[in-house]
Formats: structure tokens, C-alpha cells, sequence
């Protein structure tokens, strides 16, 4: 999938958890933000999310397969217009199999079934978390587009140091499953006009397949 002419190498950043460098390359890059452009039209489209104290996500957000919502998920979009989450891709499916395979050396076989898609521009953050509102305890994937972003991934055990910081760049996946599963992550900052001027796009766009 990669379409670099150098191609940076795979990194274990944690146990279970390893940075795919231009695993995408610029033709699977463009095919996905056009289908990102295209998600994040009405109805179940983009909006910002508001959590439970009140605050807003600095980042915009859409879901396909299931809607993710703090701290759950649903077939509508409850805290949007209400309307029926669109449907999760199985060539996305496809893709997240393929970098799990190439994070961790051998076949995938999960059933994909959720996307979230994230959308940063120059001010956008997000906080420490952990990807714990799912069932399943199958591996997250991640997709980058974009501008380049620190992402901050650290343990299981709290939001606290130690963590590693890692440059996520347009075409990076990252892979985290089994004892990195549930550490807490998060993006302190992205670098604004790094993105490749070929690809048309301003910002940072994230895309995380799981299953439910």
C-alpha cells in the first residue's frame, strides 16, 4: 500500500502497539479523504462533540457502522440530528486487516465494524483517553491524512508519564492491541502546512477502525 520512494520502517513504540510509517500511499490517501469528504455530509454527518460536563471536543467527529458517543455507541446519531449511522465500508475493514497483519507479522481475521473519523484544524487537541467503550477487544487501527501530528501514547495504568511522543504523518497508520489495547493516547498538537500540497487538504484528518 505504501508508495514512498524511501520507506521509513516500522517502529514498536509499546508491546502491541506499532507506527506503520506511509503504509498508505498517495493514491489510497486521496481515495480516503474523498470518502471522508463524503461521510461527513448530512445526514449522521460531522459535528462537534459535547461530553458529559459540558465542554466540547476541539475536534470534529463522525462515526460509520455504530455512532460513538460519550460513553457509548448507538445505531442513530444521538447526539447529533438523530439520524441512522452510515454504513462502516468493508474495503475499510479490508485495509485496517492489512496493517494489523503488517504491524504484527501474521494474518488478521477481525471483523471490523466501526469507523471514527476526526477532523483537527490548527488549534485542535485531544485529551489523554483510553478506547474503552467497546465490547471487543480486537486491535484499534488509525489512519493519518494531513498535517503531521505529535501522538502521545502512554500505559494502560493512567494519564500520566511515562508516554512516548510519536510524528504521525499524512499515509502513517499506527496499531495498538493486546497489552497496549487500552492505553491511554492522545494528540497534543499537530504542525500546521505540513501536509503534502498534492493532496488538497488543510488540517488533519484521523480515521480509527475497531470493532464494536
Amino acid at each position: 500500500m505504501t508508495g514512498e520512494l524511501f520507506p521509513r520502517p516500522a517502529a514498536q513504540i509499546a508491546p502491541g502497539a506499532v507506527h506503520l510509517p506511509g503504509l498508505l500511499g498517495s493514491e489510497a490517501q486521496r481515495e480516503l479523504l474523498a470518502a471522508c469528504r463524503e461521510w461527513a455530509r448530512p445526514p449522521a454527518g460531522l459535528r462537534t462533540v459535547r461530553m458529559p460536563h459540558g465542554g466540547r471536543m476541539s475536534v470534529r467527529q463522525l462515526s460509520l457502522g455504530w455512532h460513538w458517543y460519550p460513553y457509548g455507541y448507538a445505531r442513530t446519531a444521538v447526539d447529533g440530528d438523530g439520524a441512522p449511522v452510515k454504513p462502516f465500508p468493508p474495503w475499510l475493514g479490508e485495509w485496517a486487516r492489512e496493517a494489523v497483519t503488517a504491524a504484527y507479522g501474521r494474518p488478521d481475521a477481525t471483523g471490523y465494524d466501526v469507523a471514527l473519523v476526526n477532523v483537527y484544524d490548527a488549534a485542535a487537541r485531544m485529551g489523554m483517553h483510553r478506547d474503552s467503550d467497546e465490547r471487543s477487544p480486537a486491535p484499534v487501527v488509525s489512519f493519518s491524512l494531513g498535517d503531521t501530528c505529535v501522538f502521545r501514547f502512554g500505559r494502560p495504568e493512567g494519564r500520566g508519564r511515562p508516554w512516548t511522543d510519536v510524528e504521525l504523518a499524512c499515509g502513517d497508520a499506527f496499531v495498538f492491541g493486546g497489552p497496549a489495547r487500552l492505553a491511554y493516547h492522545g494528540v497534543p498538537r499537530t504542525r500546521p502546512g505540513t501536509a503534502p500540497p498534492g493532496l488538497g487538504l488543510r488540517g488533519r484528518v484521523n480515521v480509527t477502525v475497531r470493532q464494536h
